[in-house]
């Protein structure tokens, strides 16, 4: 298969190399012509230098490439969505299937990924979220990882199943893409979350704490937007909260760990040098709750923490002296 992957970060070299490893014949499309040169050359991504990009991989920053394409991932950050669908709109053929694996809301209009995709696109092209607990340097050198394609159009979501599946690379299908995608965006504002704990020099009892209870809050926000409850204990859910929470892989992690040894928010963003999706995200999920009046006390302490400048201990203090609660009511179902 002919595929075309938008985007030369870390995730979208990552996944390059696994789809070339699986025997499709791949472009992988930088924004930037530099990069796109120097890659070429270089045949290494700076930001994944732990493998060599193979000569069966094309390197450019010509949009023409999508044109023969049958697959296209779309991997740039949140904020890039739109415009790299709103560019490539007019260069795809009729029924290409597009591959979203950003993990993000849209700031303002609130969508998800594949929503916004298809705003630009058209409804002639199934839209495809991949996502799951999968670290870009942990695939790239072919580490065991398993992932979720999800989509109403089961065809298009098995179609993704089977060009990314290999024995290193395990994908489960869904039709929950709702879901699958808020889970995706929500999992980073806990993993600042986690950071901010272990910053602050809290413990595995605190990690467990926050990890459990914001599980929580994003079944009740997937839920309320139409998700469904188990995608939440999933690979989608709980398994991608484990591996962004946990890992120092993760710039959300890391940007929570600077913040929690006392450096603002914008300090810690600036210091990791990359994209902070969970800093979008937590002003997106804090809008999206208001609007529907739930009440998420993890993601909302998170927002002022990021955005008006709260103390994370004192906000850590307020979490843990609200009213009590029981975790599983007695008609048989966890509480808030």
């Amino acid at each position: 298969m002919n595929v075309t992957i938008l985007g030369s970060g870390s995730w979208g070299t990552a996944l390059s190399l696994l789809l070339s490893d699986n025997g499709h014949r791949v472009t992988l499309w930088s924004r930037h012509s530099e990069k796109a040169a120097q890659m070429s050359r270089t045949r290494v991504n700076p930001l994944l230098p732990q493998r060599e990009l193979p000569q069966s991989i094309s390197i450019t920053s010509d949009l023409f490439c999508v044109e023969t394409a049958d697959l296209v991932v779309l991997a740039p950050p949140s904020f890039a969505v739109r415009d790299t669908a709103r560019a490539v709109a007019a260069h795809l053929r009729p029924g290409t299937i597009l591959v979203s694996v950003s993990k993000g809301i849209e700031k303002g209009s609130h969508l998800r990924m594949s929503q916004l995709i298809e705003q630009e696109v058209g409804p002639a092209f199934p839209v495809v979220a991949l996502s799951g607990p999968s670290h870009a340097e942990e695939v790239a050198i072919s580490l065991p990882t398993g992932c979720v394609a999800a989509c109403r159009d089961k065809a298009a979501a098995e179609t993704v199943q089977d060009v990314f599946m290999s024995r290193r690379f395990r994908v489960y299908s869904s039709p929950d893409i709702v879901g699958v995608e808020i889970c995706g965006a929500m999992k980073n504002v806990v993993a600042l979350c986690c950071g901010i704990s272990d910053g602050m020099g809290y413990g595995d009892n605190t990690k467990a704490l926050l990890l459990t209870r914001s599980m929580l809050e994003m079944s009740r926000l997937g839920r309320a937007l139409g998700g469904t409850e188990g995608t939440f204990s999933g690979l989608a859910g709980m398994g991608d909260l484990i591996v962004t929470c946990t890992s120092m892989h993760s710039r959300n992690r890391r940007a929570g760990i600077l913040i929690g040894q006392g450096k603002s928010a914008q300090e810690a963003v600036e210091e990791i040098g990359e994209v902070v999706e969970g800093y979008y995200a937590a002003r997106s999920v804090r809008e999206i709750a208001d609007s529907l009046a739930l009440d998420l006390p993890i993601c909302d302490a998170v927002y002022h923490v990021l955005y008006e400048g709260h103390d994370p201990r004192e906000s850590v203090d307020r979490l843990m002296s609200r009213d009590r609660k029981e975790e599983v009511g007695w008609v048989g179902t966890l509480s808030i």
